[in-house]
């Protein structure tokens, strides 16, 4: 299996782009069935600062993985939910999920995170 990722064309480089990020599966797995308020998120992810969220939601709707709704509101009101193109990622988020809870079972430890998911 040879992948040049320096190539513009690598479809695992270019997933990784998309969806690598310090939070951006995270993001990407909360909003999963849901649509979620900035302040929901910041619950859901609580080690993320603001700053970085915003940065991480940002990159996520200009690769068209989620969509954000501004409502003309006081205080302003802004949605979250995926997108089309980010409905289609739940299986490699589901993927990474059962790795990461075969790979602790395996090291003696039990996930202990509030995400799951429902086949």
């Amino acid at each position: 299996m040879d992948c040049n990722c320096n190539a513009y064309h690598c479809p695992v480089d270019t997933t990784l782009n998309m969806i690598g990020g310090k939070y951006k599966a995270l993001i990407l797995w909360h909003l999963t069935d849901k649509t979620l308020r900035f302040g929901e998120l910041r619950k859901l992810i609580p080690q993320a600062t603001p700053k970085m969220l915003t940065q991480q939601l940002r990159e996520l709707e200009e690769n068209h993985l989620i969509n954000r709704t501004v409502f003309p509101v006081v205080p302003p009101r802004v949605d979250y939910c995926l997108s089309d193109l980010g409905i289609s990622i739940r299986p490699i988020l589901e993927a990474i999920y059962n790795w990461g809870t075969d790979y602790l079972k395996e090291n003696g430890l039990e996930a202990s995170c509030s995400m799951t998911f429902s086949s």
